[in-house]
């Protein structure tokens, strides 16, 4: 199975993909809240979009005010979850994972991205054949002194299917539905998470070169700065000295 490294970029992209973040993570807890409760402890969805949202050092006023605008009996926003497929420059295969109260104008904001950077949209089923839907958990190593064999074992006793080994984390794989039986294993081990969520992990990759690298990546960058959409997954691969250029020509 392929590995992903995340990248570094200059501190204003940074600081402002992280403020992108705060206003998705602020969509996910106003949904889950308004669904299923404003109490974590009994809404076991909203408590692990909490410890997500807090991994990344959100405020704790901002997930405090999500949560107060869901139980507004006079709030009536409405977002719906959305899954658009396609294709990005070079073959490659893209989901977006969407939340939105204006189906439109997702759709045309979705679409524009993929046309702009040499891509196209595709019918709902048209990649995600490629990918498998599995729970990740994520746990950071320098956090927990832990070796491969034990935490291999400990993760496969508490009901995981495999665990990736990164040069600094751990990623435990679960099947969708047993997410949850699996990271309350983990926590009952004293263990914390730098993520715990669904994924959709390419099962190949396509390597990209050149200007379908630089598109995939202005790509990606568009589709994270908006706010309707939650979660892009994709299969592409650029090798590190090319990757580590193209964020330098930022």
């Amino acid at each position: 199975m392929p590995k992903f490294k995340l990248f570094a970029n200059k501190k204003g992209i940074a600081d402002q993909k992280r403020n992108n973040q705060y206003v998705k993570f602020a969509r996910q807890i106003y949904v889950a809240a308004k669904k299923g409760g404003p109490d974590p402890n009994a809404n076991l969805k909203l408590k692990a979009i909490i410890a997500n949202a807090r991994a990344i050092n959100m405020p704790l006023e901002n997930i405090e005010r999500a949560i107060k605008k869901a139980t507004d009996a006079g709030n009536s926003d409405n977002y719906e979850e959305i899954r658009y497929e396609g294709y990005g420059p070079g073959g490659v295969a893209i989901i977006v994972e969407c939340l939105s109260d204006n189906r439109n104008r997702t759709a045309a904001d979705v679409r524009a991205i993929f046309n702009k950077r040499g891509g196209n949209l595709g019918e709902t089923g048209s990649v995600s054949f490629m990918f498998d839907h599995k729970g990740v958990i994520v746990i950071d190593r320098e956090q927990f002194d832990v070796d491969e064999d034990t935490i291999m074992l400990q993760a496969l006793e508490a009901g995981a299917e495999d665990i990736i080994v990164n040069e600094d984390s751990y990623e435990v794989l679960t099947h969708p539905h047993e997410l949850d039986i699996v990271k309350s294993g983990l926590e009952a081990l004293g263990y914390q998470f730098a993520n715990a969520s669904l994924q959709w992990i390419p099962q190949n990759t396509v390597k990209v070169t050149g200007e379908d690298a630089a598109n995939i990546l202005k790509m990606m960058d568009a589709f994270e700065e908006n706010d309707d959409v939650q979660n892009v997954y994709a299969n592409y691969e650029i090798d590190d000295e090319e990757m580590e250029q193209l964020l330098n020509q930022r």
